[in-house]
């Protein structure tokens, strides 16, 4: 996960709040960070950033060449269900 050789660096963050179980979850992959949140909710989050990368990875981009129309767009698809 190394991106010493971009100028901008782009990265994806998600913050569960809804954890009541003691556990702490940090999960890291290519273009995200996920911290927090119950089990459910961390796995949610989780697919939704594979999701989001597999479509970067299919458009031949990197997270930070995105458009915002662009970004909401792959985010919209990869939230779905």
């Amino acid at each position: 996960m190394q991106y010493k050789n971009r100028k901008n660096n782009a990265m994806l963050a998600g913050i569960g709040l809804d954890n009541d179980d003691g556990h702490k979850r940090l999960t890291k992959g290519d273009n995200f960070i996920l911290v927090g949140g119950s089990e459910e909710t961390h796995e949610t989050m989780k697919e939704t950033a594979i999701k989001f990368n597999e479509q970067l990875s299919r458009r031949g981009k990197h997270l930070e060449e995105l458009s915002k129309d662009e970004f909401i767009d792959m985010m919209r698809n990869a939230s779905e269900k």
